[in-house]
């Protein structure tokens, strides 16, 4: 029952996506990586990421939407969103940090949506 729950959950959620969106962009995180660490590991387990993804995939293709993968490696939560300086590399457990260079200060979460926001233009 669970996972018809789940899966029902993601078709509705990724649906909803793109029928709101032209452009879509995701991070393509190693959840193998983030699995190993024991806080994280249930809440990314659960959320089922590599499916979601593939949903959005496929429903992107089918409706002519264009979905972009932003690399592994691309610092989303490092660079400043403001002036695009890419800061010294955070812990997980920085949620908030200041741009050495001009000053702004971040959000970690919402700097990351900024400059994946920036990927799609």
């Amino acid at each position: 029952k669970i996972a018809n729950q789940r899966k029902d959950f993601l078709h509705k959620l990724s649906r909803r996506i793109v029928d709101e969106n032209q452009v879509i962009v995701v991070e393509t995180l190693k959840s193998s990586n983030i699995m190993k660490n024991r806080r994280l590991a249930k809440s990314v387990g659960d959320v089922s990421w590599y499916e979601f993804v593939r949903q959005l995939e496929y429903k992107s293709n089918f409706y002519g939407r264009t979905l972009i993968k932003a690399d592994p490696w691309y610092a989303s939560t490092q660079i400043c969103s403001t002036c695009g300086a890419k800061g010294e590399k955070k812990t997980v457990d920085v949620r908030e940090w200041t741009c050495t260079h001009c000053g702004a200060h971040h959000d970690r979460d919402i700097n990351a949506s900024l400059n994946l926001l920036m990927l799609a233009d």
